[in-house]
């Protein structure tokens, strides 16, 4: 996909490929394996994921919520970046198009599909795990009731694309009664005003949900996910053909990172005391916030800063991002259920269930997407 240079001036026609921001949605994509595969290891999350192990470290809480709140306001961000690149070049009628056979169609065949193997896998790891998670016994217990109760459908780790079609319909709506010119003038008062007031605009959303937030994977579409992650869709659509607008952020840059890093040793103090399940304190939510909306915008200055050169395992790592996301989490389940019961230490079996989930995934893309068909929809 192409889209417009970060210097080209606003509106300008232009083929260059902004490689920042394919650099950003591979690691954003590594990071989203590497996250999954960590929570097997969390204390916090012990309780309710179903791939954990009895060993668990409080430094992977450390290490995992920073990029947690980071990650996925960075993919709304560049969604909406191409976004309005393809409304640029193919118009409504071009975007609904792709969006129909890059996302819809995806979304209803892989939904089912990733749906099925998880139970399954599920189901062998509640029959044959010597030391199952406490999810797994939860389920056991609920599975040996005389009238079982079933559990509620849900997108599963697949939300972001139902998201990113709700937003693309919002968007329709918004060209439609001309509402996003308020976008227009949103970006016009500057990058300090905007990187001001990103935070005020998440912070509602944060303290409707608990912390740290969790997946909106219910089919009935979360309030609160979208007002956390709708502003960064905006600020995307707002940003093609203009990302030298944030060229003056830049000075800002280090100071940033250190009030980001100082905000995350706060969030962890109050992690340690106990997360919350529907909804946050106000201050806490606030620290979320700024953490969101400030660690997203550097995230962005670092691609635009370090990673603007063509690389070519970057570029093979965002092409088969799309087949990653789709299909890491059954893989990655699946290893940690096979190795619940193998008394080994967590780092190798953290490593062991990362380096065979990538390498899973890389080469049935090599294999089933890169030449083929299919690379039309998921390459």
């Amino acid at each position: 996909m192409q889209s417009p240079t970060p210097g080209a001036p606003q509106g300008a026609p232009t083929d260059t490929r902004v490689h920042a921001l394919d650099h950003l949605r591979a690691l954003a994509m590594l990071m989203g394996v590497v996250f999954h595969a960590a929570l097997a290891y969390s204390p916090l999350v012990q309780p309710i994921w179903p791939g954990a192990d009895r060993q668990n470290w409080w430094g992977v809480d450390a290490a995992i919520w920073l990029p947690h709140l980071i990650r996925m306001p960075l993919f709304f961000l560049v969604a909406g970046f191409f976004t309005a690149w393809l409304l640029a070049q193919r118009g409504g009628a071009g975007l609904a198009r792709q969006r129909v056979r890059r996302i819809l169609l995806p979304f209803l065949l892989a939904w089912p599909l990733v749906h099925v193997a998880t139970s399954f896998s599920t189901q062998w790891a509640m029959q044959y795990v010597d030391h199952p998670a406490p999810l797994l016994v939860l389920f056991r217990q609920l599975m040996a009731m005389p009238d079982p109760p079933s559990l509620p459908l849900s997108t599963g780790h697949l939300w972001f694309l139902y998201y990113l079609l709700l937003f693309s319909l919002l968007l329709w709506g918004a060209r439609s009664l001309d509402w996003d010119r308020f976008l227009g003038k949103w970006l016009d008062a500057g990058p300090a005003v905007v990187s001001l007031s990103l935070p005020l605009l998440l912070w509602p959303g944060f303290m409707l949900t608990g912390a740290p937030h969790p997946a909106p994977e219910g089919l009935l579409p979360q309030f609160w996910a979208m007002l956390i992650y709708g502003p960064f869709f905006a600020l995307g659509l707002g940003l093609h053909g203009r990302l030298h607008w944030l060229a003056p952020l830049q000075r800002c840059f280090w100071p940033g990172v250190l009030l980001c890093l100082g905000l995350y040793a706060l969030f962890l103090l109050r992690l340690a005391e106990g997360a919350t399940l529907t909804s946050t304190p106000w201050w806490w939510a606030a620290i979320e916030a700024l953490i969101a909306g400030w660690g997203s915008l550097l995230a962005l200055l670092a691609g635009l800063r370090w990673m603007q050169h063509a690389n070519a395992l970057m570029r093979y790592l965002a092409a088969s991002s799309y087949w990653t996301y789709l299909w890491h989490l059954p893989i990655l389940l699946t290893l940690q259920y096979l190795l619940m019961d193998h008394n080994w230490a967590w780092p190798l079996k953290f490593a062991l269930c990362l380096s065979a989930t990538l390498a899973i995934c890389l080469l049935s893309y090599e294999w089933l997407v890169r030449r083929t068909a299919l690379r039309r929809y998921v390459g």
